[in-house]
């Protein structure tokens, strides 16, 4: 993980939901809604998936309203879309990897989109699996250090759960787990009285590369025009913050 400091992109990415805060409620409504219909339904005590686009929409000051109004509209009270999960790999400028995640109801649409800001910037979209492989899916839980708590016990108390590796960096504590143990680590911390700065399951790089600056301010404009899309939940990256 060197070279990369998840509390910086945190910040950064904070600091676009600000700004964006409508078109955030609308991404997680989406995720809301697609929970419902594949997790398991809309209760959210027997839907691992609902509960966690919850706990998503309440980090981000997602009204409780719009919340249950997006779980009813994905049950079929109030109607609903029918979105498709579909996922991009292709290449930034100078060689890096990017992973774009899509929830759409209409596929032409959103591959002619992401297409699109690869191409106008330096990059190129590629085949399934072209760049996967250089991640690793993790659950992923980033604690801000307090007095609440010594590193010691944080360690202690995700290592008794399972979890894979506990990370520390200036400003926060980073879990990590396989996905599939996600929830019974994060229940345990939980239970600790830890709260999450950050939680889910994300594509981690398994190493980062380097941009020059003028690359870097190219790539970046990439990266900010794929995640304004309407379609694109999440996009993973090697580059180096």
């Amino acid at each position: 993980m060197s070279g990369h400091s998840k509390w910086h992109n945190i910040q950064k990415t904070k600091e676009k939901m600000d700004s964006k805060r409508g078109k955030i409620f609308t991404k997680i409504g989406k995720e809301l809604a697609v929970a419902v219909k594949m997790g398991g339904g809309p209760d959210p005590n027997s839907n691992a998936q609902l509960r966690a686009a919850i706990a998503k929409a309440k980090a981000n000051n997602m009204p409780n309203d719009n919340i249950t109004r997006s779980i009813k509209k994905a049950s079929g009270e109030t109607g609903s879309a029918n979105y498709e999960a579909i996922v991009y790999e292709g290449y930034g400028i100078g060689g890096s990897a990017v992973i774009v995640e899509c929830l759409t109801d209409n596929k032409n649409r959103t591959a002619g989109d992401v297409r699109h800001f690869f191409d106008k910037f330096g990059g190129s979209l590629g085949s399934t699996g072209c760049v996967s492989f250089l991640f690793n899916r993790y659950g992923v839980m980033v604690i801000e250090k307090s007095d609440k708590f010594t590193e010691d016990e944080i360690l202690e108390w995700a290592l008794e759960a399972e979890a894979l590796d506990v990370i520390t960096e200036d400003e926060i504590y980073q879990v990590l787990t396989e996905p599939a143990n996600f929830e019974n680590v994060k229940t345990a911390l939980e239970n600790k009285g830890v709260q999450f700065v950050s939680s889910g399951v994300e594509m981690v790089p398994q190493n980062y590369v380097e941009l020059s600056e003028e690359q870097y301010a190219t790539f970046e404009k990439m990266i900010d025009n794929l995640e304004d899309l309407d379609d694109v939940q999440q996009v993973y990256h090697n580059v180096s913050e």
